[in-house]
């Protein structure tokens, strides 16, 4: 079976031997030597001032919007995962969606200002895997308006947009670490962001709010990593540049095969230096895509519709339509790309996508 991901492993003496050390100091969680080991290692390598572990993605993005007492709307994308929209929702505030740029598939830049209202009071916005929004732009209508920035960042491990981390963008950043991204803890996710001010306030706010053993800063919920975790991520964390090499090859492959076809690619921003998270192709119609993606499961091939429906689309958000954001999602699927994945399967999904297209 070959599937649209598989988590890669290190080798298992490596992760037990890293492990051992959790079993020596019988320190599960709160934050010990694997987690703060690792917490330093992720700032070093991705170039970022201020970084906290989380048990997974999906908590830095309630966290944030909490700790920058966010209120009323939010603007935000229909084309991401679910997290994004219901973070907002769970928090208690509003997403407002604004359509997409129909090639790079993050939020219309030029579209946020016609959004604003007197209840809007942030910005979430995505990078869709892993190619960055336009953040400049983003970055002017936030100061111009008095908003907050967060990016989920979940698929922008290694990427970097004009020589910098693109973590280093926003108010906030968020990424994830779950088994299925290219840098992983198992499960598990981090906030990052440059400034110390809104860095402490994350972080005590993933501490249950305290302020030492006996005080507390305020409010707060338990979103701390465990050394388990950690220990899983110090043991992958050695081979994450041979992985991007892998998928780089993968991805060239797959590129060339289809550049001139039919199929529509993602476009990535001029400026980025991707990190090979994901393989989309959009297809002319859902009526072609459900029909590739059929003859491929027949084969024990499983492709993956990211994201479907358009988050527009979910029963308990604000009707809205999004078209350009409806359109891709009905005829986007991403094909599988993995370290692991032979050549001769590459050759083979892409032998059966081009018979399938015409």
């Amino acid at each position: 079976m070959i599937n649209v991901t598989k988590t890669f492993l290190p080798p298992q003496h490596e992760f037990q031997t890293i492990l051992s050390r959790a079993w020596e100091t019988c320190w599960m969680t709160n934050r010990g030597a694997l987690v703060l080991e690792l917490e330093e290692k992720l700032k070093s390598y991705l170039n970022v001032k201020h970084l906290t572990l989380t048990t997974n993605g999906t908590l830095p993005l309630q966290i944030a919007i909490k700790a920058m007492q966010l209120k009323g709307e939010i603007i935000t994308t229909p084309f991401s995962y679910v997290a994004t929209t219901s973070s907002i929702i769970w928090e208690g505030c509003s997403p407002v969606f604004v359509d997409i740029h129909p090639e790079f598939l993050t939020i219309d830049e030029t579209q946020i200002e016609n959004a604003i209202s007197s209840k809007t009071t942030a910005i979430l916005a995505t990078h869709v895997f892993g190619n960055p929004c336009h953040v400049e732009a983003i970055e002017a209508i936030a100061k111009k308006h008095n908003l907050v920035v967060i990016y989920d960042a979940a698929h922008c491990f290694g990427v970097t947009y004009k020589n910098k981390s693109v973590f280093n963008y926003g108010d906030v950043s968020t990424c994830s670490f779950h088994a299925t991204k290219l840098f992983h803890t198992g499960e598990g996710g981090a906030m990052i962001s440059n400034s110390k001010k809104v860095h402490e306030t994350l972080y005590y706010h993933h501490n249950f709010g305290h302020d030492g053993p006996e005080a507390f800063h305020g409010i707060g919920i338990n979103a701390k990593i465990s050394e388990l975790q950690a220990a899983m991520g110090l043991a992958v964390f050695p081979y994450f540049n041979s992985i991007l090499k892998e998928r780089k090859l993968i991805v060239d492959m797959y590129n060339a095969a289809f550049k001139n076809t039919q199929l529509q690619l993602l476009k990535i921003r001029e400026g980025t230096q991707w990190n090979y998270c994901y393989y989309p192709v959009i297809f002319e119609t859902e009526t072609q895509l459900l029909k590739i993606k059929q003859v491929l499961e027949k084969d024990k091939i499983n492709p993956r519709r990211y994201f479907y429906p358009s988050l527009d689309e979910l029963p308990y958000v604000n009707k809205s339509v999004n078209e350009i954001s409806r359109s891709i999602a009905s005829r986007i699927m991403c094909l599988p790309l993995y370290v692991g994945l032979e050549k001769v399967d590459v050759h083979r999904i892409i032998n059966i996508v081009k018979r399938n297209i015409c």
